[in-house]
């Protein structure tokens, strides 16, 4: 073998490296945005799901404006030539009911960039949720939950860390999406990205249970993620609208200040934007699955040759009354016990 040899050898394994391409800042996507026009809003979504919208004058030239997004942006413009229109549908979720709540300003944020990049954001207001139990899945904001979810292609989830993990107003939202409905399941096959807020310094916990529930929900969560140590330091101050000077050179006030985590949070939902367009145009295939496959084709053998099918119980959703004269607990048949 030829060459100098390395004293400690290559560490790094850098001889087997995949070349990368670069890509560089193309100036023709500087300051473009591909949100959606007030012309072409639903006043009753902007009204509702949309309270990240800033005024005109402050989105053209706030910080997430001056972001250079050249190679995602063009993907994203090339997705929806290639679809005639059709956004990617986020739905944004955080964990705090605070009236200055960091994992809400953070999830604005979050959307504001994803907004920016063409995508239809709706956020979900946890105000109002019961707690989860097994009577009230015909509330209002259940529904409203679930709706939102089997209508989204992605999630973003915000939580808070609190004793050392996320919050039960955060984890009660999960609770209610259920894993299927019949045959429809509003997780699975859907991206995810994830973030959290701590109020001292920085920490993991909760993104890796984050994490950990999106694989449960069978959702592909992207590699990255952002953790925001002390949020209470990271946000500006909140500015009364009214004094419209002051407001507009704040960009409305409590936006995240730049640093190193603010970076993260970009390389977040860029990247986040990256795989849904990748992902999203093979969406059925994702969700087919093997075990389902033969479970299908057996169920249709039994039909074909008149024989009853059997009902599972394990596992299905009913409320209490229902269970109950059902004979079963839990979801599962009691009656042979």
């Amino acid at each position: 073998m030829t060459g100098t040899p390395r004293v400690n050898g290559d560490l790094n394994n850098t001889e087997v490296l995949r070349k990368t391409a670069e890509f560089r800042p193309d100036p023709a996507y500087a300051q473009r945005s591909l949100a959606i026009q007030e012309s072409e809003e639903d006043e009753v979504v902007l009204n509702k799901y949309r309270p990240f919208v800033q005024r005109e004058d402050i989105t053209s030239s706030d910080w997430i404006s001056q972001l250079e997004l050249s190679p995602v942006l063009k993907l994203a413009e090339a997705d929806l030539d290639r679809s005639g229109g059709d956004r990617l549908k986020v739905l944004v979720l955080f964990g705090s009911l605070r009236s200055r709540s960091y994992s809400r300003l953070l999830a604005f944020e979050c959307a504001r960039i994803l907004f920016r990049l063409g995508c239809d954001v709706r956020v979900f207001d946890p105000s109002g949720l019961p707690v989860k139990d097994d009577v009230q899945h015909d509330h209002d904001k259940v529904q409203e939950l679930r709706n939102l979810s089997k209508w989204s292609d992605g999630h973003v989830w915000v939580s808070p860390e609190q004793h050392g993990n996320l919050t039960a107003v955060f984890k009660n939202q999960i609770d209610w999406i259920p894993l299927s409905t019949g045959s429809v399941r509003p997780t699975q096959g859907r991206t995810l990205a994830i973030a959290q807020v701590s109020g001292g310094s920085q920490s993991f916990n909760t993104v890796n249970s984050l994490r950990m529930l999106g694989r449960w929900m069978r959702m592909f969560t992207i590699p990255n993620q952002s953790s925001l140590p002390k949020a209470y330091t990271q946000f500006t101050d909140s500015i009364d609208p009214a004094d419209d000077d002051l407001y507009v050179k704040a960009e409305g006030g409590s936006r995240l200040m730049p640093s190193g985590n603010r970076d993260r949070l970009v390389d977040c939902m860029e990247e986040f934007v990256k795989y849904t367009l990748v992902m999203r145009q093979h969406f059925d295939l994702f969700n087919d699955r093997y075990s389902e496959r033969t479970e299908r084709e057996a169920k249709r053998v039994k039909e074909a040759q008149g024989k009853p099918e059997e009902k599972e119980t394990a596992g299905q959703e009913g409320n209490a009354k229902s269970m109950a004269s059902a004979g079963l607990v839990n979801g599962v048949d009691t009656g042979g016990i």
